[in-house]
Parts: C-alpha cells; structure tokens; sequence
C-alpha cells in the first residue's frame, strides 16, 4: 500500500513539474499525425494529375509522409526537454533509411489491383469494394451481401477492376431477319449511338456485320462512354434501339423452323390407304 502511495505521489510531483509540457508535446503530436496523413492524401491527388503510374505517385507521397513525422517526432521531443542535436541527428537517420526502404522495396511489395470504390470481380464475386485491411477486402455484391475476401486469394487470382480505365466500350447486339433491310437497320443503330450526348466521340461509333446465323442478320455497334456511365448508358442505349427499330418498321429474328410439304417425290401409298389422305 505504501508503495503504491509513494508511486503515486511521484506521479503527482512528475505531472506537477512537467505535465504543462507532456501535455504540449501530445498535441503537438497528434495534430502533426493529422497533417501528416492529410498532406498525403493531398500530395497524391496533385501528383495523380502529373503522373500516371500508381506506384512513384505512392512512393513520393509516403516519403514525404515518413520526412514530416520525423518533424513532428522532433517537435514533440524538444518540447519534452531533449536535446536537439542528437535528437535531430537520430531522427533523421531513421527517417531517411525509411525512406531509403520505402523506395528500394515498395515496387517489389504486392498490392491490391483496386482501391475503395471501385467494382470488381474476383473469382465468382462482382461488387463494390467497400474496405481493405491488411488481411482480407470487404466486398458488397450487387444483390446486398456481404463477402470479406481473403487478400492472399485476391493476389493469387484472377481480378477484373471496372473501374481501373476511364472509358469502357458499350456492345449492341441485335439480329434482325434476312428480309430485313440491312444498310437501313446499321444507320439506325449508328444513329442511336452518335445522338446521345454520353457517347465519346473519339473512338467514333462503329456498326459491324458481325455473322449470317441460322435466325439472321447479327448486328452490332461499338462506342465509348465513360466508366462510371457505362451501365446506364448500355441499357437505354439498348430500348432506344428497340424503339427506334419499332419505328422504322426493321423486325428482329426469332427462332423458327421452315417445313416444306411436298407431294411430288413419288413415295408408295400404304396398302388399303387412300393415295389422296396419304399426300396430304
């Protein structure tokens, strides 16, 4: 009990002495984390727009990250009483061997193909990324479950990101009678993809015979949208086209079967049946 009492009277003298500079030194700490991981965050949306490969962009802004910590480890220590040579001496040696370890082996360090937002399909999974931790990613299907995904399975897999490019090519496929006509129906569908403000000008819209199948004529258009509008833009593109077809009289082909009745071939009647009933 005494022990305890005296430990706490030490601790009473302590805070009494220096507690005004303790207290400094912690927020002097906290608010440079703060700045620190703003700074980074800020840092590589600047450089995003300067820079397209992911990994210098992320090498650069942890750096500095790593050399304003060392700053702000450095403020919080003097405010505690530390020297400030040695401490500075210290400090920056184990910042710049970070940074020397950030820069040799970041590229050489696996990472996610994908960051929060963006849709995925990994395996049989397609959803949005909700969350990454070191261990695993938490995946929300477009039906509302939930899937935390081993990250391990992720980098050993196959993952196609959505949402990696800036644009994404729209298919519209259609297949329309033999009867139909043909240049008449391209024009309609080329019509529908250049009229819509969405569709990119650059790569133009493009209109193929794609094959002459057992129904039809298959038909299909080609144009560019942005990413984050392909979807929509894919299905109104699609009942535009349907409705526009309506209008210009162009029917699609369904499946059917052709049965030709013939007479002519000369097979024997049945004995004791009516030749007339037999050809019919």
């Amino acid at each position: 009990m005494d022990d305890q009492v005296s430990k706490l009277r030490e601790l009473g003298i302590l805070m009494r002495e220096h507690g005004p500079e303790m207290i400094m030194a912690l927020i002097i700490l906290i608010t440079g984390l703060f700045l620190t991981k703003w700074a980074i965050q800020t840092l590589k949306k600047l450089l995003a727009k300067f820079l397209k490969n992911t990994a210098t962009i992320s090498i650069v802004a942890n750096s500095v990250g790593v050399f304003m910590l060392g700053i702000v480890i450095v403020a919080s220590g003097m405010e505690l009483g530390a020297r400030p040579g040695p401490l500075i001496a210290l400090i920056m040696i184990i910042v710049l061997s970070v940074i020397g370890v950030i820069v040799i082996f970041r590229p050489l360090i696996p990472t996610l193909p994908f960051k929060v937002g963006n849709t995925v399909k990994t395996g049989d999974l397609l959803g949005k990324v909700e969350a990454t931790t070191i261990l695993n990613t938490r995946l929300r299907t477009f039906d509302g479950k939930t899937f935390f995904v081993p990250n391990r399975q992720i980098l050993d897999g196959i993952v196609i990101n959505y949402h990696f490019t800036k644009t994404r090519r729209v298919k519209i496929n259609v297949t329309i009678r033999y009867d139909q006509d043909l240049l008449k129906a391209k024009q309609v569908i080329e019509a529908v993809m250049t009229e819509d403000a969405r569709i990119l000008s650059k790569p133009s819209p493009q209109v193929y015979v794609l094959a002459l199948g057992p129904r039809g004529v298959e038909i299909g258009g080609r144009c560019w949208v942005n990413n984050l509008k392909y979807w929509v833009t894919k299905c109104e593109l699609l009942e535009k086209t349907k409705l526009r077809f309506d209008a210009e009289s162009i029917e699609f082909a369904y499946p059917q079967m052709d049965i030709n009745h013939r007479t002519d071939l000369g097979i024997c009647c049945p004995k004791g049946m009516d030749p007339e009933k037999f050809n019919q």
